[in-house]
């Protein structure tokens, strides 16, 4: 089986793939598994928050030893990175003084959030959700997003 067959099998599958199933209760449990795994080695807690493409919370896991504030940025990090259908460490630059968004976080009554920890979910290059961390420093909070993102689709 050569890469283009394989390809066009993964393609099949995906397209009967229905949302419910990219959201699978065991299969976010397994990404918050390494998420948390990746918090802990960088010793934060943290809130992890999966959006499907509707912005529907498919599943929210607060660390105990999260801050309060990730519990509230989390979900509003993923939505930021469905809504611009970009990874929020993008937004930020866009959004500075003098970037072309500029103001955009105030225009959106604080929903958008301009700082590292949201990625878009993609699979087979089309937007199904996005997952959003919080409660550390924004360069941990994007590591642990990037290693739950690379586990949700590798379970995919």
């Amino acid at each position: 089986m050569d890469a283009k067959q394989l390809s066009q099998i993964v393609r099949g599958v995906m397209a009967e793939q229905s949302p419910p199933q990219l959201f699978d209760r065991k299969k976010m449990e397994r990404v918050i598994d390494a998420a948390v795994a990746k918090a802990d080695d960088l010793h934060v807690g943290v809130t992890i928050c999966f959006m499907d493409l509707t912005m529907t919370v498919q599943m929210l896991y607060h660390m105990p030893n999260g801050n309060l504030v990730g519990s509230l940025l989390a979900p509003k990090k993923a939505w930021s990175a469905i809504a611009m259908k970009e990874p929020t460490k993008q937004i930020n630059r866009e959004t500075q003084p003098g970037g072309p968004l500029y103001q955009m976080e105030t225009m959106l009554d604080g929903k958008l959030v301009s700082f590292p920890g949201g990625i878009p979910l993609m699979i087979d290059g089309k937007l199904v959700g996005a997952i959003g961390v919080s409660g550390g420093l924004v360069e941990e909070d994007q590591a642990i997003c990037e290693v739950a993102v690379q586990e949700f689709l590798e379970e995919a």
